[in-house]
């Protein structure tokens, strides 16, 4: 790796640029690095963190799946309301329980119904899988280089959402990266001295989590390039010195617990659905209207990477013709094996295969430092073209969507979303002067200066995307100290998570005369389409409803505009 360590600077770049400075500060110790990482890292992640609505519709089931466990007291089963939700681990419903009971033990308010804190998980697992990505950098590169290609992860665009959001696939990430860099060191390691025992460690409690978060996929992500170095080795051998054994063993004692205690209380079905429907189904058909046809994460890797994807374009070819260096042989073996595998499964969505990204963005980072990638390169200099027109065609969309949508334009956000446009334009002019390490981390200023404007300043002033939180403040303008709460025609998850477990889900208008004559203080919400059916319905109830008032916006997951009223009856 002499050529790694040998290029510190741009052919054309001055000594002591403010990017040289930023290198040079990193590079001084693993802590600076780091620290500077995690300074980025929260530009990125934590904007809107807790302002950002529940977002419809798996993130909200996970929540209310833990909200329920707090509620209940039952951390084995996992429940969506009386539905049994057996689609992946307990994992993550553990760590969002602990973070929603430390919200408790600091007195935050409502904090059962106050998303953010469910979010917790995501956003450490995100900051775990930068440093992470940075650990694993290190087995094949010097500090710089290893800074490099963790900055590239960090301000990757589907981390940025994967980080605020209730779900699983931060943490399997972070999970993935140590894995992956266990692996790496292992394979680069084969013949060399023994191991530190603390590799195998890292790699066998990585796979323990990675399997009560995800299931098999950590194992899925970590064996494919296992097996494809192993066939290139014509051995195993060399996987000896992760202690399979002992960490096997380990990997049961952890796992098992839960994975009996669930086949128990569900009688198995948590393994016929998890299995069956859920893992199976997403294999042989395309799974919840999430079909596409092969190609479909090449294409979507150029938004979801961004601002690192073209620069791992223009990298690609020269992996490839490294791939007799074991550290382009580890990269093609992480990376395609398990990317073809994806692309052919039917159901697809972006942040599937983001395990796969710190693996490209070290490879990226080793090919710049290797003076392959720059604007002699054909096409280059036109590709690194869409650095800015990303940043500009955010700013002209979001623009559009909030005039559309709320009638404002968000003003406190332009200034930042215009300096995004002018800092990646000013990235794209460095790529053509052969300054590439220059650009790659004006490109990452640039991606963190459109967190701050889209997910802090854009997102919380638009109002018309925030149905299900607007029709929670309208149950506690109601008046009523217990409310009983039902919806005909709204069925959003994240109406349940907000307005309570015990939220009827209504499905005919003589349900909801049905439902308002009933004893108590009961708020009914009734969508448009249901409006004219339900009237009759209405006037027969006594006393008669009061109306508390309407909430109209944009529903995300129908792609359509939406109008709900709401009722009140206090018997």
């Amino acid at each position: 790796m002499a050529g790694i360590a040998a290029s510190r600077t741009d052919p054309t770049s001055d000594a002591v640029s403010w990017s040289e400075r930023l290198l040079a500060f990193a590079e001084r110790s693993h802590a600076r690095a780091c620290a500077a990482l995690l300074a980025l890292a929260l530009v990125c992640f934590l904007p809107g963190i807790a302002s950002l609505q529940p977002m419809d519709r798996d993130e909200p089931r996970f929540a209310q799946a833990t909200k329920q466990m707090l509620e209940t007291g039952d951390f084995v089963d996992i429940r969506f309301q009386d539905e049994a939700r057996y689609k992946k681990p307990i994992g993550i419903h553990w760590l969002q329980a602990a973070s929603v009971r430390a919200g408790e033990a600091l007195g935050i308010p409502a904090a059962r119904t106050t998303i953010g804190l469910y979010r917790v998980p995501s956003l450490l697992g995100a900051l775990a899988a930068v440093l992470l990505t940075y650990w694993a950098a290190l087995a094949f590169a010097g500090r710089r280089e290893a800074f490099v290609a963790a900055a590239l992860m960090g301000s990757c665009v589907i981390l940025m959402v994967e980080a605020r959001l209730a779900k699983t696939d931060a943490v399997l990430l972070a999970t993935c990266a140590a894995a992956m860099g266990a692996l790496g060191r292992a394979y680069l390691g084969r013949h060399g001295a023994r191991q530190p025992v603390s590799t195998a460690i890292v790699f066998w409690l990585a796979v323990a989590l990675g399997i009560l978060i995800k299931g098999p996929l950590v194992v899925l992500f970590a064996g494919l390039p296992a097996l494809v170095l192993s066939v290139r080795e014509r051995s195993a051998v060399w996987l000896r010195a992760l202690r399979p054994g002992l960490g096997l063993l380990f990997v049961l004692v952890a796992i098992l617990p839960w994975f009996v205690a669930i086949w128990i209380k569900s009688g198995g079905a948590f393994y016929r659905l998890a299995v069956g429907d859920d893992m199976l189904g997403k294999v042989t058909t395309g799974q919840q209207q999430h079909g596409a046809p092969p190609g479909f994460y090449l294409v979507a890797f150029f938004a979801t990477f961004f601002p690192g994807a073209i620069l791992a374009a223009i990298a690609a070819p020269f992996v490839w013709t490294s791939r007799r260096e074991d550290w382009a042989a580890f990269a093609l073996a992480w990376i395609v094996p398990a990317w073809v595998l994806f692309e052919a499964f039917p159901t697809k969505l972006p942040h599937y295969v983001m395990p796969l990204y710190p693996m490209v963005a070290i490879a990226s980072v080793i090919a710049m430092t290797r003076r392959y990638v720059g604007p002699q390169r054909p096409g280059a200099r036109v590709a690194f073209a869409a650095m800015p027109l990303i940043p500009i065609g955010l700013t002209i969309g979001l623009g559009y969507a909030a005039w559309t949508l709320d009638g404002a334009l968000p003003a406190s956000a332009l200034p930042v979303l215009l300096a995004a446009c002018a800092v990646a334009l000013a990235a794209w002019l460095s790529f053509g002067r052969r300054e590439v390490t220059r650009a790659t981390l004006t490109g990452i200023a640039s991606a963190a200066l459109l967190s701050v404007a889209v997910f802090g300043l854009v997102q919380p002033v638009l109002r018309s995307l925030k149905m299900s939180p607007r029709l929670a403040e309208t149950v506690a303008r109601s008046g009523c100290a217990t409310p009983v709460v039902a919806t005909l025609g709204y069925r959003e998850p994240s109406l349940v998570f907000l307005a309570g477990t015990d939220l009827a889900m209504i499905e005919r208008p003589d349900q909801a005369a049905a439902f308002l004559n009933a004893p108590g203080c009961r708020v009914l919400f009734v969508a448009d389409r249901f409006a004219e059916g339900v009237a009759p319905a209405l006037a027969a109830v006594e006393p008669r409803p009061e109306a508390l008032g309407r909430v109209e916006g944009f529903n995300i997951n129908g792609g359509r505009r939406v109008g709900v009223d709401a009722f009140v009856v206090r018997h």
